[in-house]
């Protein structure tokens, strides 16, 4: 379990000595933060704020990773390389969208359809080949089912298997950027998230169906450790990335971070098998998502506002909230919303008596 420990500590020193030197380099440049008009006044003052670093915790995540791997001698799985994968490659066309919008100075950077183009490329590449690669024991890094606590119910096939990853993976990477408005906002429940899979792949490793012994509970689960290994490293880029991005923040991750950290949220939680078990553990961004939904349809259909402003964070700053109010809150029930979900998974192993 050591490599837990040095990939997550490898990132955070990573991410709390390399995102200041990140930022000078960002200053240097000129690419700053742009602010949409329409957004709260109080947003202003931040404009020309450094952005995207989400580079620095992605590449902090996979030194990590890496160092870990070369600490105890181990090869990386395939397992771990696809989540990690995932996270980067939505990285990548998010840092695409943030460099549009610092080269031309405007708030908007790529099309939604060409972003959702990139998304769909890259999510296709890791459902496909997560249902490839068995290991001696004939099982993929995922499965063709669904999942909550573990798999259930019957296959839905390969194909059906694609599109439900597509959607878990823009669902998460979307809700991830939507919560994303404050100064830590998104980097802090992002973190608890990560540190409940830590736990998840820890204990699915010590009751796994075919590395220890066969059990009423076991999981069938490939890599667990390195799925671990993995949500340790992303865990200690983003405390790195957090130090500097806490309120008042001295840069903001953008859609580079955003859309990497979503992708590995899903990574983790597809190869884990517990993809329903996401949407509590993520109960916080889930509940922004919906307010965004909510005021989309409610709009549409009465043409008025159920919020003064979606997504939800920007109706409390409306409302006369301070922003770190809203954060602390907002990170009080993110922690409610994990406690919550890893409750649940362990509920199965409670005694029955």
């Amino acid at each position: 379990m050591t490599n837990i420990i040095i990939a997550a500590g490898i990132a955070m020193i990573f991410g709390m000595v390399g995102t200041p030197v990140w930022i000078r380099i960002v200053n240097r440049l000129g690419y700053g933060q742009m602010i949409r008009e329409e957004g709260p006044s109080g947003h202003h003052g931040k404009r020309g704020t450094p952005t995207m670093g989400g580079t620095v915790f992605i590449v902090g995540s996979l030194v990590g990773y890496v160092g870990a791997h070369l600490f105890d001698g181990t090869m990386p799985t395939v397992s771990g390389m696809l989540v990690l994968f995932l996270m980067t490659g939505l990285g990548l066309v998010g840092f695409v969208d943030d460099y549009i919008k610092v080269f031309k100075q405007r708030s908007l950077g790529l099309r939604s359809g060409a972003k959702m183009i990139g998304i769909i490329l890259v999510g296709v590449v890791f459902a496909v080949a997560s249902l490839n690669f068995p290991n001696g024991y004939d099982i993929t890094p995922a499965s063709p089912h669904l999942s909550f606590l573990r798999d259930f119910g019957p296959s839905i096939g390969p194909y059906l298997f694609v599109v439900w990853a597509l959607l878990l993976i823009a669902a998460m990477s979307n809700g991830v950027n939507l919560t994303d408005g404050l100064d830590g906002l998104a980097a802090g429940p992002a973190g608890m998230v990560l540190a409940a899979y830590v736990i998840i792949g820890n204990w699915q490793l010590r009751n796994s169906c075919y590395d220890f012994a066969l059990a009423p509970n076991c999981y069938s689960v490939r890599d667990p450790l390195d799925l671990a290994v993995v949500a340790a490293a992303v865990l200690g880029g983003v405390f790195g990335f957090l130090w500097w991005n806490a309120p008042p923040a001295k840069i903001f991750m953008g859609d580079t971070g955003s859309l990497a950290l979503g992708g590995v949220l899903v990574g983790l939680a597809i190869l884990t098998r517990t993809q329903f078990l996401l949407a509590i553990l993520c109960g916080l961004i889930v509940m922004i998502t919906l307010s965004v939904m909510i005021q989309v349809g409610g709009f549409k259909l009465t043409k008025k506002r159920v919020f003064k402003m979606a997504p939800l964070q920007h109706h409390f700053e409306l409302s006369g909230w301070a922003e770190t109010t809203i954060v602390v809150r907002f990170w009080l029930m993110s922690a409610l919303f994990t406690a919550i979900g890893l409750g649940l998974f362990y509920l199965e192993w409670m005694p029955k008596s």
